[in-house]
């Protein structure tokens, strides 16, 4: 299969989207150049789940945009996802590959330097390295890796994986996207930047053009 495209990772919170509906919210990222998308809802019940990733897909397909669910391998399944996105927390990922099959897109986080020399690489198809900066977004006992933290695990899963996208996680906007692609990132998972926004079509835009540009920037590009 064909390597996710990670340049502007929208990430749905139903918690971060100021109460507006989750599958227009999905189409208007998608429409402002979002490349890539999530459903993540910690506390959702599984049926509302299902729901509500059913409806963000028949908005994104027309889109091309893909959608991944967060730690719910069931609900990917169910609601027909093109794959998932699984922590240290949840289930294995190579159980994960094994129940979504060989076509689906399975994405890791990783935490710490032990979670990259961990990762079954052969069981992903991207990667997401943080938190890098502060968040609001979801409780994070560990503090931030930073810019820097970010490039070392980076240059260290490129050592094991060197052809695996990556993607930078946590507290990532428009006013530093540009340091975590520096610094190696393909792309950056996204969430208030965009779902807070008034405008979340064009929060997205802003986003993709600084993405763009600064992977315009980087040699191995």
């Amino acid at each position: 299969m064909m390597k996710p495209d990670l340049r502007v990772y929208a990430v749905l919170d139903p918690a971060r989207c100021r109460g507006r509906p989750l599958a227009d919210m999905a189409a208007q990222a998608a429409r402002g150049g979002a490349t890539f998308m999530q459903l993540r809802a910690k506390a959702a019940s599984t049926r509302s789940l299902i729901e509500a990733a059913e409806a963000i897909k028949r908005a994104l397909e027309p889109l091309g945009v893909p959608l991944v669910m967060n730690d719910r391998v069931d609900v990917a399944l169910a609601a027909g996802c093109a794959g998932g996105h699984l922590g240290a927390e949840d289930m294995s990922l190579e159980t994960a590959r094994r129940l979504l099959g060989a076509e689906a897109i399975i994405g890791a986080t990783l935490h710490s330097i032990e979670d990259v020399e961990a990762l079954p690489v052969a069981a992903v198809d991207y990667a997401s390295i943080g938190g890098v900066f502060a968040t609001v977004s979801k409780d994070n006992p560990a503090p931030p890796i930073g810019v820097g933290g970010f490039a070392y695990m980076r240059q260290q899963l490129a050592k094991r994986a060197p052809h695996l996208p990556v993607c930078a996680i946590a507290g990532i906007g428009h006013l530093n996207a540009a340091h975590v692609i520096a610094a190696g990132a393909h792309g950056v998972a996204v969430i208030s930047d965009i779902f807070m926004a008034d405008d979340v079509a064009g929060a997205t835009r802003r986003l993709r053009a600084l993405v763009d540009a600064a992977l315009g920037q980087r040699s191995d590009e």
